[in-house]
C-alpha cells in the first residue's frame, strides 16, 4: 500500500493549478474589463455622433463658447455611464469647404481585474465630425412679365412668392457666394439694359432698320428710303429701350457665348420691353428691388426667357463667379409662365414657338441643370406638354390653378433648394 501511494503522481495537479490560477484569472478579467469597455466606447461614439449632428443646426450662428456649452449638454444627456470617469468634450467649427463640425472626445474607465496585472483604467477616445452645406446653388428665376399676369392678382402673387425665395435661400447661405441668384423678367423679349448700347456682343442691324429717318420725310421705312435712292440714318444706339429678340436658329437654343455674327444678340425696340434682367448676384437688397420693379406687359415668348436665363448661369456676357473645387454646385433654372407662347422674333405660332424651346429645354437639362417649369393656368388654356417636357422630371413640373398657389410652390421649392444646400 506504501509502494503504491509514493508511485501515486495525481496530487501533482493541484501545485500545477496554483500556478496556472493567476494568469487565468487576469485572463477571464481581462475579458470582462475590455467587454464593459467596448459596450462604453460604443455608446460614447453614439451619443458623440448624435451630439455632432444636433449642434450642426446651430453652430453657424454660435460663439466657440455657446457652442461648446451646448456640445457639453447635449452629450451629458445621451452619455448615461456612470463607470465612465474624466469626461471631456470638445467642439470646433469650421466653414471652409462647406460647413463642418469636429468633436473630440475621451474618457476612462476604472478597471475591475486588470489591476492585479498593473491596469488601474483603460482609455477611451472618439471622434466624430458632421458636415454639411458643401453644395453652392446657382438659381436662375425666369419669370413671366406678360400682360396677362397683370389678371387675377398672379403678378402681386409672384413678387411676393420671389421675396420669400429669395428669402430662404438667403438662410441657406452661411457664407457670401454659397448662393447666387439671377432674375430673368421675359416677355416677347428680354431686356439686358439699354447702358450696354456699346457691347460688342450686341447686333444692331435689325434695329437700324427700323429706328431711324429718311433723308425725304416722305419715306418712313428703310425699305422706301432706300428703293427711292435716298439715304436712311439710322437712330443713335444710346436710345434704344434695352429690349433682344432671339438670336439666329440655332443659336437660340444653346449658350454658347455671343462673339460674332449669328451669336450675337439682335437689339429690338420692342414697346412692352420688361424691366432689366440681372446676372448672378448675393446683393439680397438689388435683387429684392429687381422683383419689386417688375411690371407685366407684352406677349409671350417663354423661349427666350428661358435660353437667357441658361446663359446667365453659364456663359458670357455674364459674369459667372469662379468655382471652389472644395463645393459641389447645384445649378438651377426655375421658369415660371401663366401663358402658352404667342409670339418670337419669326413666329406667331405656338406650335413653331414650342418647338423651338424644346430644343433648350434638352439642352438645358443635358447640360446637367435642374429645371422647374411652372404653369399658371387661371384662364383654363391646355396643360402645356411643353412644360411639362421641359422639367427635369414630373415632381418638378407645377399646374397652378390660382395665384395663391405661385406662394405655396415657390416656398415648396425653396425649401427643396435650402435642403439640398444644407444637406448632410
Amino acid at each position: 500500500m506504501l509502494t503504491r501511494f509514493l508511485k501515486d503522481r495525481r496530487g501533482g495537479i493541484a501545485p500545477m493549478l496554483a500556478l496556472l490560477a493567476l494568469p487565468l484569472m487576469g485572463t477571464v478579467g481581462a475579458a470582462i474589463d475590455y467587454s464593459r469597455a467596448n459596450a462604453t466606447r460604443a455608446a460614447f461614439q453614439a451619443a458623440l455622433d448624435s451630439t455632432a449632428l444636433m449642434l450642426s443646426k446651430t453652430a453657424a450662428t454660435q460663439s466657440a463658447a455657446d457652442m461648446q456649452t451646448a456640445a457639453t449638454n447635449y452629450f451629458k444627456a445621451l452619455f448615461a455611464h456612470p463607470e465612465a470617469n474624466n469626461v471631456t468634450i470638445a467642439a470646433t467649427y469650421s466653414s471652409t469647404g462647406g460647413s463642418k463640425v469636429t468633436l473630440n472626445g475621451s474618457a476612462t474607465i476604472a478597471t475591475n481585474f486588470l489591476g492585479v496585472l498593473g491596469y488601474s483604467q483603460l482609455n477611451i477616445s472618439a471622434t466624430s465630425v458632421s458636415t454639411w452645406g458643401n453644395t453652392r446653388l446657382r438659381v436662375a428665376l425666369v419669370l413671366d412679365n406678360t400682360g396677362s399676369m397683370s389678371s387675377s392678382g398672379k403678378m402681386t402673387a409672384l413678387k411676393t412668392a420671389s421675396q420669400n425665395l429669395l428669402t430662404q435661400l438667403k438662410n441657406a447661405a452661411v457664407n457670401d457666394g454659397d448662393v447666387y441668384i439671377s432674375i430673368v423678367p421675359f416677355s416677347k423679349d428680354v431686356n439686358v439694359g439699354s447702358s450696354n448700347y456699346t457691347a460688342s456682343w450686341l447686333r444692331w442691324d435689325l434695329w437700324d432698320a427700323k429706328n431711324g429717318s429718311c433723308s425725304k420725310s416722305d419715306y418712313t421705312t428703310q425699305a422706301s428710303c432706300l428703293s427711292h435712292g435716298k439715304t436712311w440714318k439710322p437712330d443713335n444706339h444710346s436710345t434704344w429701350n434695352g429690349c433682344v429678340t432671339d438670336r439666329d436658329q440655332n443659336f437660340d437654343t444653346t449658350n454658347d457665348a455671343p462673339v460674332a455674327g449669328a451669336t450675337l444678340y439682335p437689339t429690338e425696340e420692342y414697346s412692352s420691353c420688361p424691366v432689366p434682367l440681372m446676372g448672378l448676384s448675393y446683393d439680397w437688397t438689388a435683387l429684392s428691388a429687381k422683383i419689386d420693379a417688375m411690371q407685366p406687359n407684352g406677349n409671350t415668348n417663354q423661349a427666350i426667357g428661358l435660353q437667357m436665363g441658361w446663359q446667365t448661369l453659364t456663359a458670357a456676357p455674364f459674369t459667372i463667379p469662379a468655382t471652389d473645387p472644395n463645393y459641389k454646385y447645384q445649378q438651377v433654372i426655375i421658369l415660371l409662365t401663366d401663358g402658352l407662347n404667342t409670339q418670337d422674333r419669326w413666329y406667331t405660332s405656338q406650335s413653331s414657338i414650342d418647338t423651338r424651346q424644346q430644343k433648350t429645354c434638352d439642352n438645358i437639362k443635358a447640360a446637367g441643370i435642374t429645371l422647374y417649369a411652372v404653369q399658371v393656368n387661371t384662364g383654363g388654356d391646355p396643360t402645356s406638354t411643353l412644360l411639362q417636357n421641359c422639367a427635369s422630371d414630373s415632381s418638378k413640373f407645377f399646374l397652378l390653378t390660382s395665384s395663391q398657389q405661385i406662394v405655396t410652390t415657390f416656398n415648396q421649392i425653396g425649401t427643396a433648394l435650402s435642403n439640398l444646400r444644407l444637406a448632410m
